[in-house]
């Protein structure tokens, strides 16, 4: 591992082969911070095996999910690119469809279609990209790859005829998948647990939902602790900016305490 980062130039991100919401990833400066980053990876993984992933560090202005639709039979269909914002290795909040240019959107799903090619099956896979680079000549980066459904993926839930979990169902299904359509503008925002509580209970639904467009989907989690994901605001709107400010307002008034 300390070959492979020193090789790329630091920093590198040093990340578990299979992990979920950035467990056992860290960002190593130097050779100093070699051992930390390997102990931590082998703690956040999924599975056994002890091999890392070091990847060089890339500054990107956009990171963005290209929900690729893959049919037992029938062409590979992609979603319109969905925009998303991560602290602490969780999704924070998303928007559909992300601005990007047509050069940028037709390398990411030739990437995408490779990808999904060689893993096979059927159903819908969560692949992320960076964009990297000046506005209008990013470079686009592939980043990971989830073989499900995808969090950033819920704002589907109101900004598609098909949600990604109706598109996963009818593609396992081998049952037909027609056109996928835009609703609109739309944005999600996750809705975070800030103390910790053996159960829990909600307030502010009824402002949270007083605007048009506006929908809340709360998770079930029996118990919270702080910065838990305990459920989402989902909102449609005039343009970008006016889904996202709905849906940042929505959240914002649901109230996670002591149930």
């Amino acid at each position: 591992m300390a070959a492979a980062a020193a090789a790329l130039g630091w920093p590198v991100v040093v990340k578990p082969v299979m992990s979920s919401s950035g467990k056992g990833q860290s960002v190593v400066n130097g050779p100093d911070d070699v051992a930390m980053a390997w102990a931590a990876a082998q703690a956040g993984a999924r599975g056994s095996g002890t091999r890392v992933i070091v990847e060089e560090f890339l500054r990107f202005s956009l990171e963005i999910t290209l929900l690729t639709v893959r049919q037992w039979e029938g062409p590979t269909l992609f979603c319109p690119p969905i925009g998303h914002l991560q602290e602490r290795g969780d999704y924070q909040c998303s928007w559909q469809p992300a601005a990007m240019g047509e050069a940028q959107l037709q390398a990411a799903q030739a990437m995408a279609r490779q990808v999904t090619d060689h893993l096979g099956g059927a159903g819908l896979f969560g692949v992320e990209f960076f964009l990297c680079g000046p506005q209008g000549a990013e470079e686009v980066v592939f980043s990971e790859l989830s073989p499900r459904p995808h969090d950033t993926g819920l704002v589907t839930l109101i900004g598609q005829n098909l949600s990604e979990f109706e598109l996963h169902v009818r593609a396992v299904l081998g049952l037909p998948i027609p056109a996928i359509r835009s609703l609109g503008p739309a944005a999600s925002r996750v809705v975070l647990a800030t103390a910790t509580h053996d159960q829990v209970a909600y307030g502010g639904v009824a402002e949270a939902l007083v605007n048009a467009d506006t929908q809340l989907l709360l998770f079930g989690k029996p118990d919270a602790r702080p910065h838990r994901r305990m459920g989402v605001a989902l909102a449609l709107g005039a343009d970008e900016a006016e889904a996202r400010h709905k849906a940042d307002g929505a959240a914002a008034c649901l109230r996670v305490g002591p149930g």
